[in-house]
């Protein structure tokens, strides 16, 4: 069952960069050139770029993403803009990461759940010490696709040179960190060449546009979500006790709502589930069967990622929050320790002994930080030996839980072994984190 929206298939992706290489403009023109932008959105965008003097054609296409108000006054994204288009082929939701460094921790959060990340290069400057990063989060993060647009390839002349001087270094840089699929493709934000339609001004460029490559690539559901097997995250426990009033009993639309029932609801992380299917609890290790699924309070007989659900046992098993329910033989054992790489996104440093809380889809466990064994120097692409990790560091720890955790390898599964470092007094995240091999 693929995830839907406006009756095509859905696909996520986020764009990321270095300060100034126009992620917002290239969004915008997206946005504008598949014509997804409300006429009365384009004549405030045009006229806030006329207040502020902007001189490069009718309006600044950055505009139409950045939304806070210190965002348009710099000029600069710092949050992570979220828009929703479709066109003929499938609906998108993409996210405009910001490029600074003191924000990387939010491209962590766009890139998180994306089917593809978009890395923009400014075709003058070339691969920057920012560009490596946003690069190595995506390597780190396991994103199906990656693809390098290099940007302002009108103010180098649509020079085939120099593009092909920028990909391969983005090549080189993307094969040292085990990116091996990538796709590389000249583009002009502002003039909107090769974004939409393939441009005429680089003729040299046999490949697609940006937005004919988005619409090619396998989304989720076609790469292996629906393959994963099926995990749920348990929220909270149902115990609807209606109980049947005499003149509804004859009718069974009416008695389905107030009989007794015990289920457990959540949001699907992965997989399909079926009625009738054998499944497994966490931390309960026992074995039932699904009798009963309902999404928004209708009955199915299946749903699959990312849907939320709640669903009917055969048994009564503890399944409180915090549990994880999983297809009958799929679930992994419970980890009370885990070799992790962790993105540090507060400002305060994680040291070795450090305590803290790790959640992991609803369950939450103290944990304490056993070992820092390395930090991510991303000049030399190597692991340096470290004992703290200070804001934006990418590194390899080592925690301890006080209580098992179904914590998966992040490799097989992006869902079963991601997870939050929160502080345990005020409730802050920390780090993000996942399982390594």
């Amino acid at each position: 069952m693929s995830d839907t929206l406006a009756g095509s298939t859905l696909f996520r992706f986020a764009t990321a960069g270095s300060v100034d290489d126009g992620k917002s403009t290239l969004v915008g023109r997206l946005l504008h050139d598949s014509k997804a932008i409300l006429a009365d959105q384009l004549e405030q965008v045009a006229r806030t770029s006329s207040d502020r003097g902007f001189a490069h054609g009718e309006f600044d296409f950055a505009l139409l993403t950045d939304g806070l108000r210190a965002e348009r006054e710099q000029g600069i994204t710092i949050d992570v803009a979220y828009r929703y288009f479709s066109t003929g082929q499938r609906s998108f939701i993409l996210a405009d990461c910001p490029g600074h460094v003191q924000y990387t921790r939010n491209m962590v959060t766009g890139a998180t759940t994306a089917d593809a990340v978009v890395v923009l290069v400014d075709g003058r400057k070339g691969v920057l010490e920012q560009t490596i990063r946003h690069l190595a989060v995506v390597a780190l993060l396991r994103v199906p696709h990656v693809i390098v647009a290099v940007n302002k390839i009108d103010l180098v002349d649509y020079a085939q040179e120099r593009f092909e001087v920028v990909a391969a270094q983005a090549q080189r840089i993307a094969f040292e960190l085990g990116i091996l699929n990538l796709h590389v493709l000249p583009v002009s934000a502002l003039e909107g060449d090769n974004i939409v339609e393939h441009s005429s001004r680089t003729p040299w460029y046999t490949g697609p546009a940006l937005l004919e490559l988005l619409e090619s690539l396998p989304a989720a559901d076609a790469t292996g979500q629906d393959n994963e097997p099926f995990r749920l995250p348990v929220q909270l426990v149902l115990r609807p006790q209606g109980g049947l009033a005499p003149d509804v009993a004859a009718d069974p639309a009416q008695a389905e709502q107030l009989r007794d029932y015990r289920a457990v609801a959540g949001r699907i992380a992965s997989g399909v589930v079926r009625v009738g299917d054998a499944v497994d609890v966490f931390p309960a290790g026992a074995t039932t069967t699904v009798t009963g699924i309902r999404v928004a309070g209708v009955s199915v007989d299946e749903a699959a990622a990312p849907q939320s659900v709640s669903i009917e046992l055969e048994h009564d098993v503890d399944t409180a929050r915090g549990a994880l329910i999983g297809a009958s033989g799929t679930l992994p054992e419970g980890r009370r320790e885990v070799d992790a790489e962790l993105f540090q996104l507060d400002a305060r440093a994680l040291e070795i002994g450090s305590r803290v809380l790790v959640k992991h889809g609803t369950a939450t466990v103290q944990a304490l930080v056993a070992n820092i064994e390395s930090r991510y120097d991303l000049d030399a692409l190597t692991h340096q030996s470290a004992d703290t990790l200070q804001t934006n560091d990418i590194g390899r720890v080592t925690l301890k839980l006080a209580s098992e955790l179904p914590l998966e390898s992040y490799k097989n599964n992006r869902h079963g072994g991601s997870f939050l470092v929160i502080h345990p007094s005020t409730g802050a995240t920390l780090a993000a984190g996942i399982t390594r091999d």
